[in-house]
């Protein structure tokens, strides 16, 4: 057991299974903040727990790369494995994969597109939604809030950016939870299921890519189809890649910094007390929620020189891992950071990554959890956890599969 927690395999998606490891973090960010942990199946990689060591490296792309051909953004290699860990596939390289400048090409064109002040009553429709999905919760009662609530509430969004039918959040739903969940056997069944998965995406992407091209919209799809990056058209392959990280990014952040934070306010009512007294701190409480939950725990670069990170030595072609999970609780940043304080005010998290690759959606995805709170801020006076929620198997995202909960009316 000593052993154990000396050399800590952060690679391992069971030490996520059971809790975020919050302990193991801490140690390593006071003991042994740039971390090297060996790989049974690579060549190791450095882990950065720091808030300053992950900013410095976030902001230098030249020396670190996320390029898919350096091997990518996650710490598996997507040049060997491909981009959802299932093999050899025809899926192209999302933009999150490639290094400026090709990257900052696609974020001129994408970023407006999702800001949301250029999404016209964006925010009044998301409200519509929420409400009617809040409306047919039941108050008082068990209820698992992931299907009724985090889940389908980004979704329908995501399905109103890409002009497709509310109704098709569902199937959204279970592609994205496939995609990420590489090493979950609830969402990698068996090759042959991940295939026929793949399969059903990828024809799915082929008849929109050729729609849109066909007859182009005002819609965030016809934006990825139609696009010209270094003066030629996206292929299908690259409209797939990018169908894949559009579909992952809008939701899995909201949905489970929404379910995390129910969570937070269960545990520190005196929290949610405050939300319900004050409902203008929700504008900037959205911060520490995302900060609190890190509902993406890391993202990795490949180090282009030898160089140094902290004090240590990394090679050319090291593996970098920045542990976003880690840095948000950096005490040098954010006092008592295991604490959730909805008056921490406007802070500067890692939630959404930082510098080149930082999200382009996180405004769209504050929205949504500030509208979403402020909706059960009128309706809820608690929340009450029923029992440990089923956390996804993974070292990649911190999610949680179900939300046993009961909203006390008030």
């Amino acid at each position: 057991m000593i052993e154990a927690l000396t050399t800590p395999d952060l690679k391992d998606p069971d030490l996520y299974l059971d809790r975020a490891p919050h302990d193991v973090f801490d140690r390593l960010r006071t003991a042994q903040p740039v971390y090297w942990n060996p790989e049974k199946d690579g060549s190791g990689f450095w882990s950065l727990t720091r808030y300053a060591d992950i900013v410095e490296v976030s902001r230098n792309p030249a020396l670190f790369s996320s390029a898919s051909e350096n091997g990518g953004h996650r710490i598996f290699n997507e040049n060997e494995v491909g981009l959802t860990g299932a093999g050899e596939s025809a899926i192209g390289t999302p933009f999150i994969s490639i290094d400026p400048p090709t990257h900052t090409q696609y974020r001129k064109f994408i970023m407006p597109a999702v800001a949301p002040g250029r999404l016209a009553g964006i925010e009044e429709r998301i409200r519509e939604r929420c409400l009617a999905l809040v409306e047919k919760i039941p108050l008082g009662e068990p209820v698992n809030i992931v299907p009724l609530l985090s889940a389908p509430l980004p979704l329908l969004t995501l399905c109103e950016l890409f002009d497709l039918p509310a109704e098709m959040w569902v199937k959204l739903y279970d592609w994205t939870n496939a995609f990420v969940g590489e090493d979950d056997p609830d969402f990698r069944q068996s090759p042959e299921a991940m295939a026929t998965i793949l399969g059903e995406f990828m024809a799915f992407c082929a008849r929109l890519f050729e729609e849109r091209r066909a007859a182009p919209g005002q819609d965030l799809a016809t934006l990825l189809a139609t696009m010209e990056v270094n003066g030629s058209p996206v292929t299908l392959r690259e409209f797939t890649g990018n169908m894949i990280l559009a579909l992952v990014g809008a939701n899995e952040t909201t949905r489970n910094s929404l379910s995390h934070s129910i969570v937070a306010f269960a545990e520190n009512p005196e929290q949610w007390d405050r939300i319900r007294a004050e409902p203008d701190l929700i504008k900037t409480a959205v911060r520490e929620m995302v900060r609190h939950a890190s509902p993406v725990m890391h993202m990795r670069r490949t180090a282009m020189a030898d160089t140094e990170i902290g004090g240590q030595a990394i090679a050319k072609g090291d593996k970098v891992v920045m542990w976003y999970i880690a840095a948000n609780r950096d005490e040098s940043v954010f006092p008592d950071p295991h604490r959730f304080d909805v008056g921490r005010g406007n802070i500067q998290h890692l939630g959404f990554g930082t510098g080149q690759h930082v999200c382009v959606g996180s405004r769209l995805a504050e929205m949504q959890l500030r509208v979403a709170f402020g909706i059960l801020a009128e309706r809820v006076a608690r929340f009450e956890v029923l029992s440990p929620p089923r956390r996804f198997r993974s070292n990649f995202i911190n999610g949680l599969k179900n939300l046993d909960v009961v909203l006390i009316p008030g």
